[in-house]
């Protein structure tokens, strides 16, 4: 292909720039100093406009260098809220009533893969926005109550808010022009404040380097200094007012400390409190410029910005470096789109591609430092290192990654990103290809061989998707780069080694593990030890397994075609996949098809099994086995023409495990979403059935779709609703 995108491709240093900052680092395990690791109640929203993150920055639109050295966002005040608005607002897990939930409305609504065009959308309420409603009407609710939402509060009523619209493009690598465009959906005129904020992530405040960069003013633009970037400058429209601070913590409203004189949230005190605690001398290590523009009722305002190095000074004019680029999107999906789309299908998958694209994020998590705590900081608690991820000091990630949501989960999932990548390669094979490579490298691989789950328990087991996703992403790619394929199958190899060897503990071929395939959405956890005497065995873990062989030994195959060498391993891996299914998984309760779970329990199945009804005349579990699913008691629900799933309550072990009773009501709905994908997988499990290999690619895959996309749902319908206003 031979459009401007593709050609950008070939260069890595177009990517040097891109939306690289979270919507969230509040909240996160990573900024958790606790005592007992609450990590929601120890870095609360209340202190993000405060506190200094040590490991990565957010921001609403952000952009950075892909070593989150120098961030660029904006912030906006609409003269009525408490704070200002830089960053999304939404509720912890333990105040929603289901769960953490984002109480905004933001779209990413396109990108390139070089990130050289991009666009971002924000509906912003104009009367004060309701955080303490909120939060008090979602804790009133119960989990069996929908969620109060922030429309559900009114604030949308006559259309009062603002529609903002921010568009990137890059004239070079690091000449970037950015177009906030601000429209007065209301009935009436309004004032809008915007500031576009320059900051350095905080590097010098742990005791490990003590260099310090600048912001300062020249002539009304901003010009960053740095030992490890060239320098840089922010110019924008007009004359706005230059405001300075630094990127370090307000001691004294945090702790009631003595600390830096012009703290991380000087800006929001002079702009919303009129309390002017920013840096006279205009020099510091986070600054902006202050807009406040009037808008007519129905009307539309744009600032227009610039960031680029400060050696080389733009030739084109910002419109129609913004026009251009704009073009060269619209070749690019055109080059993408099947011919047979229509409009509708044709927007939805480069909007789908684009939020996916927006979805990068830089990652920062040096575990060992993280255990052991920082020179010049207090030191962790002592429990810490035989607590959450002690057994990981060798996992260091310092990359940009696709993250599942950067507000929800800020942070990398193993088998999440094993899905991500199979979508990005139709867009970008090569970050696509990185990203698998990445997750293998040995500063993430434990080096017993297992892959990090996710920073809340890197320890945790989720399904073996990886071989699928690199033979996927091989085939998209063109199913020519054998090179890939190998570094993946060498890596592969010693992460299902660890599963053999840690996840089948008689041998028998029957495998454990965590939750592998229903989100732990069961009454139990099932990544934690049994409450009661017993076992867990999963009929899943071992379908998963089964196909995890398929997957190698196709993967073997294909390059035993260029190296014979591969076909001893291929041998290898066929009467491994035999042995999967030969596997001692003889159920001698009722109901056909798909098992997705299986529970021995030992002396307690009696008590346990007492509650159950008949399912089909017949009875729901008998003698040492017992499945159990998420729906009532003996009800059995039909998810294929010839698989059922038998669903039946365990009376002992939800009165054994605190609030089982919630996880089973949780997991009703989910189960729905992919009861259907796991019982061809179950099947493959017990023999039963032969499952194609397209079968199986559409069984993994259903798990693409799980939250990133059901998750925003509700977002997207709050985006037509006022849309069509």
């Amino acid at each position: 292909m031979n459009d401007a995108e593709h050609a950008r491709l070939a260069d890595p240093v177009w990517k040097q720039w891109g939306p690289y900052v979270s919507e969230r680092s509040w909240g996160t395990v990573r900024e958790d100093y606790s005592v007992h690791g609450t990590a929601w109640d120890s870095f609360p929203h209340d202190h993000a406009r405060s506190r200094a993150y040590r490991w990565n920055e957010d921001g609403l639109a952000g952009i950075c260098d892909d070593a989150q050295t120098l961030c660029m966002a904006f912030a906006f005040w609409n003269g009525r809220d408490p704070i200002l608005k830089e960053r999304i607002f939404g509720l912890t897990g333990p105040q929603g009533n289901h769960g953490e939930d984002a109480k905004e409305y933001w779209f990413y609504e396109d990108s390139t893969p070089t990130h050289s065009w991009m666009r971002w959308r924000y509906f912003y309420p104009q009367a004060e926005f309701p955080y303490a409603q909120l939060v008090d009407e979602n804790a009133r609710r119960g989990a069996d109550q929908p969620e109060f939402e922030l429309l559900d509060t009114g604030i949308f009523d006559d259309d009062r808010y603002w529609d903002i619209t921010v568009d990137y493009a890059k004239e070079a690598a690091d000449d970037i022009v950015a177009a906030v465009t601000i429209r007065n959906a209301g009935p009436d005129a309004a004032t809008l404040h915007v500031m576009p904020t320059l900051w350095f992530r905080n590097t010098w405040s742990w005791g490990l380097d003590d260099r310090r960069p600048s912001i300062a003013a020249s002539n009304g633009a901003l010009i960053t200094e740095h030992h490890e970037l060239p320098r840089m400058r922010l110019t924008g429209d007009g004359s706005p007012r230059v405001l300075f601070c630094d990127n370090e913590s307000n001691s004294r409203r945090l702790w009631g400390v003595d600390g830096t004189a012009f703290p991380k949230d000087a800006i929001n005190d002079l702009v919303v409190h009129c309390i002017d605690a920013t840096n006279p001398a205009q020099t510091g290590t986070k600054a902006a410029l202050w807009y406040r523009v009037d808008v007519a009722a129905g009307a539309t305002q744009q600032i227009t910005l610039r960031i680029h190095r400060d050696a080389v000074t733009p030739v084109r004019p910002a419109a129609e470096v913004l026009a251009d680029r704009r073009t060269d999107a619209d070749d690019f999906y055109a080059l993408l789109t099947p011919t047979s789309a229509t409009a509708d299908e044709a927007l939805i998958m480069r909007q789908a591609l684009g939020g996916m694209l927006w979805s990068k994020q830089f990652y920062h998590y040096d575990v060992a430092r993280w255990l052991d705590g920082d020179p010049d900081q207090p030191a962790p608690p002592a429990g810490r290192r035989s607590g959450r991820n002690a057994a990981w000091r060798h996992l260091n990630n310092h990359d940009v990654i696709s993250m599942p949501d950067k507000w929800e989960y800020p942070w990398y999932a193993a088998w999440d990103l094993a899905f991500h990548t199979v979508a990005l390669a139709h867009v970008d094979p090569a970050f696509a290809k990185e990203q698998l490579i990445l997750l293998c490298r040995e500063w993430y691989m434990h080096p017993n061989g297992q892959l990090p789950a996710y920073e809340w328990a890197f320890g945790d087991v989720n399904p073996p998707v990886h071989a699928w996703a690199a033979l996927r992403v091989f085939e998209i790619d063109g199913g020519n780069d054998f090179e890939f394929l190998e570094r993946m199958l060498h890596k592969l190899l010693l992460n299902f080694t660890w599963w053999v060897n840690r996840k089948d503990a008689k041998g028998n071929n029957v495998f454990a593990g965590g939750f592998l395939g229903l989100d732990n959405i069961g009454p139990i956890d099932r990544s934690a030890p049994l409450p009661i005497e017993g076992e867990l065995e999963q009929s899943d873990g071992t379908s998963w397994m089964a196909m995890y062989c398929l997957d190698l030994l196709e993967m073997s195959l294909t390059l035993a075609r260029h190296d014979r060498t591969y076909e001893d391993l291929a041998t290898k891996l066929l009467r491994a996949l035999r042995a999967h299914r030969r596997g001692d998984l003889q159920p001698r309760s009722v109901g056909r098809g798909g098992r997705l779970l299986l529970r021995r329990l030992g002396d307690h199945r009696r008590a346990a099994n007492s509650a159950e009804g008949p399912v089909d005349g017949r009875p729901a579990a008998a003698g040492r086995h017992h499945y159990v699913g998420t729906r009532d008691a003996g009800q059995v629900d039909r998810v294929h023409s010839s698989h059922r799933l038998v669903l039946a309550e365990p009376t002992r072990l939800l009165r054994a495990v605190p609030h089982a009773r919630a996880r089973w009501r949780r997991g009703k709905v989910a189960l729905d979403r992919v009861a259907r994908a796991a019982a061809p997988c179950a099947a493959l499990a017990t023999g039963r059935d032969r499952v194609p290999f397209d079968l199986r690619r559409t069984c993994a895959f259903s798990r693409a779709s799980r939250s990133p996309v059901l998750g925003r749902s509700r977002r997207h319908d709050v985006h037509r609703r006022l849309l069509a206003r």
